[in-house]
């Protein structure tokens, strides 16, 4: 069997394992299923990968080509990141209001998906029905990893329940009743929007209440806020270590992480130095950040001044970027407000990639909830991070590799994505797209928030650090908002190790990227090794650096 043959039938694997998010991305021979959450279901999915991994490890790199050892590679880390989601047993416990968990996720990527065409209806009814066996299922592996040790932090539990109670509150503001199709021949609109509302009503709403009073029975026996990390479960420990082997595809330690963390910040606080003295008249980083984060000024006036601030910071960026890169996507970046429904518990901004068949843009959320709370001076660094030239020009590219297998184009590589993120923070400045120094100290802020991130995640889940040490950590050594740093901090116990991933991406792809401009002096072209960087689709850091290390060798005539 070929790889590519392989790397097809994962991909087959993959969305037959998440239906919902096939559909998300375009491919829509899945539209009536949902994800199998149940303890059988996910063993059957565990052989699929690992047969499939057994597969390409039986295949000779050597005897590939420089593509198809790519290929091999991005096979054998998509097949251990499920087999980790799978063996990490996180659907047991990784609960909490935001969309990066199991029930609130397929709520809120249901409510994106909708209904824009006929041939999607049925299907979409079908979900709806299949909505309260998704829910008991995830119920009952609550209960059971509680039973095991493994019980939900108790914080983030409450805030799951208190989520599907605003919801239960408002049943004629249900994300999950969008408009639909209108009339068309041989459709009857009126009969599904009947149909949709019988079982929102009936069906969906019990479901959601069940699974609701299930965590608040939960709540009450989960982790308390000082001992919250994984290493404080049975296992919890080596899952971790997985974990951070799967997010950052590097052997770095939870140690080692840790320390660079601390190191980095230290850097950082040398620019937060060196830019305050221009803004505030202030060389001492805790004072430059306690500015940033109490002064009004940094605050929007309301969520209109967000929100059109946003969309110029992604028109500037968007018209400088021929200028840094060769390949450019086909389509616009689209920015529009986080959904009223979600807001109160997602992050400060999302980028959701385009669907393959059209159906749907790629679209940059910014979370308008709270304007006047959320900060003015990071909203630059964090358009760059999530549209351009961050995930919609990254993202949006892959898809359009079409000459490559499709596993290649929609890989989720974590440290890749977020690695380039966060580059694209860095490389907005050097492109000359911060409006100012303000804009840039926000920047820098999102850069101790990642590098934060090393120390506090690893600090929980490795170290066994209460809830408020995270919270305090960050607090003093970042410009970020408390709205915010909370939000992170919950984010890391609901998603262990994922947030490591960004600042591991981009010292990798800034290491990668001076060791290229080292090897070809003047003859290196920036806009040649973006293109080379996103021209792969999402690869493991090795293989980048492989990547990277071949086109520089054809550059200077020492390469095949």
């Amino acid at each position: 069997m070929t790889i590519s043959r392989i790397a097809d039938e994962l991909m087959d694997a993959v969305f037959d394992a998440h239906p919902v998010k096939a559909s998300l991305l375009g491919v829509r021979d899945r539209e009536d299923r949902l994800p199998d959450h149940s303890e059988a279901g996910e063993a059957a999915q565990g052989r699929r990968f690992a047969d499939l991994a057994a597969k390409a490890e039986a295949v000779d790199p050597g005897s590939l080509d420089e593509g198809d050892r790519v290929t091999r590679a991005v096979v054998l880390h998509q097949a251990e990141a499920e087999l980790t989601r799978i063996g990490t047993r996180g659907v047991e416990h990784h609960v909490s209001g935001s969309f990066l968990t199991p029930a609130v996720g397929t709520l809120s990527n249901l409510a994106v998906l909708g209904v824009t065409e006929p041939a999607h209806a049925d299907g979409y009814l079908a979900r709806l029905a299949g909505l309260p066996a998704l829910f008991d299922t995830l119920a009952e592996r609550h209960r059971a990893g509680a039973a095991a040790g493994r019980p939900p932090v108790r914080r983030l539990a409450e805030a799951a329940a208190e989520h599907l109670t605003r919801r239960l509150a408002s049943p004629e503001e249900d994300p999950l009743r969008g408009p639909g199709p209108g009339p068309e021949p041989e459709f009857d609109a009126a009969a599904f929007r009947a149909e949709r509302d019988r079982l929102l009503a009936g069906v969906v709403r019990p479901a959601l209440a069940r699974y609701r009073d299930t965590l608040a029975e939960l709540a009450p026996h989960g982790r308390p806020d000082d001992r919250a990390g994984l290493c404080r479960l049975p296992g919890g420990e080596d899952d971790y270590s997985r974990l951070v082997r799967t997010h950052t595809t590097t052997a770095r330690t939870p140690d080692e992480l840790h320390r660079t963390g601390l190191d980095l910040l230290e850097r950082i606080d040398e620019e937060y130095a060196r830019v305050g003295r221009r803004v505030f008249g202030t060389g001492d980083p805790a004072r430059v950040r306690d500015r940033l984060r109490t002064d009004p000024a940094m605050r929007w006036r309301d969520a209109d001044e967000l929100l059109a601030a946003t969309r110029a910071t992604v028109e500037r960026a968007e018209r400088a970027a021929p200028h840094w890169f060769g390949r450019l996507p086909s389509q616009r970046c689209t920015v529009r407000p986080t959904p009223a429904a979600e807001a109160p518990s997602a992050p400060v901004a999302h980028y959701m990639a385009p669907a393959l068949d059209g159906s749907r843009p790629g679209t940059y959320f910014v979370n308008t909830h709270g304007a006047d709370r959320r900060d003015r001076h990071s909203a630059e660094a964090i358009a760059f991070h999530e549209a351009v030239p961050g995930h919609h020009l990254q993202l949006t590219t892959a898809q359009e590799l079409t000459g490559l297998p499709l596993l290649r184009r929609l890989a989720s590589v974590t440290v890749f994505d977020e690695g380039w993120g966060l580059y694209a923070e860095r490389l907005a400045d050097e492109m000359g797209l911060y409006g100012d120094d303000v804009a840039r100290l926000g920047m820098l802020s999102e850069d101790s928030l990642r590098a934060c991130r090393l120390v506090a995640d690893t600090g929980l889940h490795a170290r066994g650090w209460s809830r408020q040490r995270a919270v305090d950590f960050m607090t003093a050594r970042t410009a970020t908002n408390p709205l915010e740093i909370t939000a992170e901090v919950d984010g890391f116990l609901a998603s262990p190790g994922r947030a490591l991933a960004y600042m591991v991406g981009r010292m990798e792809i800034q290491r990668i990227r001076t060791s290229a401009e080292s090897a070809l002096g003047g003859r290196f072209d920036v806009r040649a090794f973006h293109d080379t960087v996103l021209g792969h689709g999402p690869v493991p850091m090795g293989v980048l650096d492989d990547v990277v290390r071949a086109w520089t060798e054809r550059q200077t005539g020492g390469g095949r």
